[in-house]
C-alpha cells in the first residue's frame, strides 16, 4: 500500500535515511553530504534492503510500489551473486513469491550476465 501523504513518505524516507547512517551504509561519505534530497530512490530501497531489518524494509512498501521494489531489487542486488545469495534467496520467497527461489536467483543472474556479455560483444 503506497500512502499519497507527501509528509508521510518524507518522514519514512528520514527515517531509513536515519536508520542506514547508523549502520554506516554511507561511510565513504561526508556525512553532511547525505540527506533525503540527495539519496536517490533507487540507493534508498537497495541500502534499506541490504543493511536493514524487515520492518525498516516493510517500510519501502508504504512509499514504492512493489514492482519498483522488485526492479531495484533485480538490478542492484541480484547481480551481486554469492556475496548476497541468502539475502536474495529469502527476498524472492519472502516479497516476490518466488516458488523456487534459487532457481528464479539462477535465472535472474543468469540473465544479468547475458545482458552483460552483450553489451560486450557490440563494442
Amino acid at each position: 500500500m503506497i500512502t499519497d501523504d507527501k509528509y508521510q513518505r518524507l518522514e519514512i524516507k528520514r527515517t531509513l535515511l536515519g536508520q542506514l547512517k547508523q549502520e554506516h551504509a554511507f561511510w565513504s561519505y561526508e556525512p553532511e553530504s547525505v540527506n533525503v534530497d540527495s539519496i536517490e530512490d533507487d540507493q534508498l530501497i537497495a541500502l534499506t534492503m541490504r543493511y536493514l531489518d524487515l520492518p525498516e524494509i516493510n517500510q519501502l512498501f508504504k512509499i514504492y510500489s512493489g514492482p519498483k521494489i522488485k526492479n531495484v531489487w533485480k538490478r542492484l542486488l541480484v547481480p551481486e551473486g554469492e556475496y548476497l545469495y541468502t539475502l536474495n534467496r529469502f527476498f524472492a520467497w519472502y516479497y516476490f513469491e518466488a516458488k523456487s527461489p534459487d532457481t528464479y536467483l539462477k535465472s535472474l543472474q543468469t540473465r544479468h550476465i547475458n545482458k552483460l556479455l552483450g553489451k560486450r560483444c557490440n563494442y
